[in-house]
């Protein structure tokens, strides 16, 4: 019983780092990073997963959260119209496990 316990626990916690938490501005001169969204997921940089809660919003994985307050965010950022004009390309995924960097040079952007 007590391994059930500790076992639960563990998958838990597990499941509580999974994303980070960003906030949209509403000037590129506001931002930390410039995203474009991209039409398919083999062209972007980043697969994005939003989650629903924000105890789910701690690494860079592309699990993001949407904070309310651009103080609550780990990152600010701004979607342009193009993508020359993006730090980094995402592909918003509707499936958790497909979310995470598909071109791993621009990860550090969100550290």
């Amino acid at each position: 019983m007590r391994n059930m316990l500790f076992i639960l626990v563990a998958i838990l916690c597990a499941m509580n780092i999974q994303a980070q938490k960003v906030f949209s501005v509403r000037y590129a001169s506001q931002a930390d990073i410039k995203v474009f969204v991209e039409k398919y997921e083999s062209m972007a940089d980043l697969a994005v997963y939003k989650v629903d809660y924000e105890n789910r919003a701690v690494i860079n994985n592309g699990q993001w959260f949407f904070v309310d307050y651009e103080s609550e965010a780990d990152k600010k950022i701004f979607f342009v119209d193009y993508a020359s004009q993006a730090d980094v390309t995402i592909f918003f995924t509707k499936y958790i496990n497909r979310a995470g960097w598909k071109k791993k040079e621009k990860i550090h952007l969100f550290y």
